[in-house]
């Protein structure tokens, strides 16, 4: 007799011991969504197996109407969920049950308050499903047998939810699922049928399979009762569907908690007929940045027969935060992920779901208030990666951007381009930016400060990809962005003042030579500039090189980037330029020199090279000074 045979004892992975704990604390005063997830989870599995069987019919072992059914056992004060789906075998149920493989767990887990409504919240963002059953249940049983196998594969597993769980192999006669959930004493509401029949029609009317409640008929005996309309909600028509039916079926889709942002239905006719239904969630999953190369995308239906999860082919990466479904009336049945990536009417549907996903993003952004704040909070930063993925969409994308910006001094405050644009002076023929670590050095960058002092207005990037994203772009209705950072800068200004700069820098032309001579290989040159006001110091870089704050952070992922030499500029109006140019200690120039250029890499969000060093002429110069004193 096999191992798999005999009951095995095994703890859960210490994250499933933390997210059960959580998730039993946290939604105890929303506990019926329980029933929700499990029935979301049977209608998947029947969903699956009928995929399946299109290719090998012999998996529905001759039943091939699928039901989700309940049954109450309140002798035992027990709650029974069926299906006759796709079932798992013994690995399948020991991977998806008994450990979390999920990006973003830890991250998760780092961001529990302790306080049940924000904790609520944040476990709508990474799912709960089949652990849910433990807010309601003491003991939970999973039968299951998947299709195809033979009777003695079934498998058994149980757990009480504490930490450990028992699981073995059973004969089952049939391919399926069967939850049996021991209720706690509190709970025994779930026993009653009035209850159940509520909360099928308030959570799960819309799902695509009959739902049956065991109950007793007139004549006394117990018979099955079909307790949903089992009609595909994307199929009907919009004047039949509620706001309420709208949001209950974005939750069975997602496994969301919260409602949907918005949403768009659409039924197109023409040379391909399809159903698309797309949601904007209100809130991104934890690991939304890090999605880039995990399956993500709508559910595929055709003729109402799902085909799969998560087709990427029909959404671009940019657009992964999308949930919903397309159903087409067109394709084969037997469609497969490499025929998708070939087949012309799907690439005519992914075109046009696009263009409903941004259309929708359009008109949440047009009725003002908060909605599209909301949004831009969540998946700004997503969305910004079409800018470069998508070049037949970017003039369209590109006005869906919010930036803070320096506008009235009001630095939190997002704009759009278009109002950018609204705002620039008519002599103006420049957009420009600033791109650091994060908002608070963005807004404080010393390279604003001719820009403040002038009253030219410059949006502030903070995301890590804005860097990336204003390699590629360049332009918005025929206006070059430039950064503030990079290049030459002039705004002009009166003759008189810039003859007396030029002046200024002849003079000090020995000094920024010697000054250049002592940083040697840190910097390609050392001159005067026209951009600060206030600060000592800064770097410029060159119009096409990375600024160090991404150089540094790619440099960390392991990436090698050629060399870079930015230039270092001086004000030359400052008192520690000044002290440095009237100082006639060799060591006194090199340490000035060598603080002005570490306190312009710090400005950049940069890491020094050479602390300890940083802090020995840092201590030298106040002892300096307080000897002075």
């Amino acid at each position: 007799m096999s191992n798999k045979n005999k009951a095995q004892k095994h703890s859960f992975q210490a994250e499933v011991r933390e997210v059960l704990k959580l998730v039993v604390n946290s939604l105890y005063s929303n506990k019926e969504i329980f029933l929700r997830e499990l029935i979301s989870n049977a209608s998947d599995a029947c969903d699956k197996l009928r995929f399946e069987a299109l290719q090998d019919e012999a998996l529905l072992s001759g039943d091939s109407e699928f039901n989700i059914d309940i049954e109450i056992d309140s002798e035992k004060h027990e709650l029974i969920i069926r299906d006759n789906g796709i079932g798992m075998n013994f690995e399948e149920v020991t991977e998806n049950i008994g450990t979390i493989a999920k990006s973003g767990t830890r991250q998760f887990l780092k961001q529990v308050s302790g306080d049940s409504d924000l904790d609520q919240k944040l476990i709508g963002r990474f799912g709960v499903g089949f652990y849910s059953s433990f807010i309601v249940a003491d003991q939970v049983t999973v039968l299951t047998r998947r299709a195809g196998d033979e009777p003695g594969q079934g498998v058994r597993w149980s757990s009480d939810g504490a930490g450990e769980y028992e699981i073995s192999n059973e004969d089952r006669e049939h391919h399926g699922t069967e939850i049996i959930l021991h209720l706690k004493e509190a709970e025994s509401e779930f026993l009653q049928s009035w209850t159940l029949r509520s909360l099928v029609t308030r959570y799960s009317d819309h799902i695509g399979f009959p739902i049956r409640l065991r109950e007793e008929k007139e004549d006394g005996e117990p018979g099955w009762t079909s307790i949903n309309q089992a009609s595909a909600l994307w199929t009907l028509s919009k004047s039949e569907i509620s706001d309420d039916d709208y949001q209950s079926f974005y939750k069975h889709l997602s496994h969301d908690l919260e409602d949907a942002l918005d949403w768009t239905h659409n039924q197109v006719e023409g040379n391909h007929n399809y159903t698309n239904l797309l949601y904007i969630p209100s809130r991104a999953p934890l690991d939304i940045m890090l999605q880039r190369d995990e399956r993500s995308g709508l559910r595929l239906y055709v003729r109402r027969v799902f085909i799969m999860d998560a087709a990427e082919q029909l959404l671009p990466h940019y657009l992964r935060f999308v949930r919903g479904v397309v159903d087409s009336d067109d394709l084969p049945l037997n469609v497969s992920r490499e025929l998708l990536q070939e087949n012309e009417g799907i690439r005519k549907m992914r075109a046009a779901v696009v263009k409903r996903s941004l259309d929708l993003l359009e008109r949440m952004a047009g009725r003002g208030g908060d909605q599209y704040t909301r949004f831009w909070e969540e998946f700004g930063a997503v969305l910004k990666e079409g800018v470069v993925e998508d070049m037949s969409n970017r003039e369209k994308i590109a006005g869906l951007l919010r930036f803070a910006s320096t506008h009235d001094g009001n630095t939190d405050q997002r704009t759009s381009l278009e109002q950018y644009l609204e705002r620039m002076p008519k002599d103006q023929d420049t957009i420009w930016y600033v791109t650091s670590e994060n908002h608070r050095s963005a807004s404080n960058s010393p390279h604003l400060e001719i820009f403040r002092k002038k009253g030219v207005e410059v949006l502030l990037m903070s995301d890590r990809i804005d860097e990336w994203m204003m390699g590629y772009f360049t332009e918005f209705q025929g206006k070059p962005f430039r950064s503030v950072a990079k290049g030459v800068v002039d705004l002009g200004g009166e003759t008189e003042s810039r003859d007396e700069q030029k002046d200024k820098e002849k003079t000090e032309n020995d000094t920024l030579t010697k000054m250049t001579t002592v940083l040697g290989e840190e910097v390609s040159e050392v001159r005067a500039s026209n951009r600060l006001t206030e600060s000592a110091s800064c770097l410029v870089f060159g119009e096409q090189e990375l600024a160090l704050h991404m150089r540094q952070m790619l440099e960390q992922a392991g990436q090698d980037l050629p060399a870079s030499r930015p230039t270092l500029e001086v004000n030359l109006d400052h008192p520690l330029y000044k002290r440095l140019s009237e100082s006639e200690e060799d060591s006194g120039f090199s340490d000035l020199t060598h603080l002005l250029h570490e306190q312009a890499v710090l400005s950049e969000g940069g890491q020094l090279k050479d602390p300890v060093s940083f802090v020995q002429r840092m201590n030298r110069l106040m002892l300096e000074m307080a000897s002075v004193d």
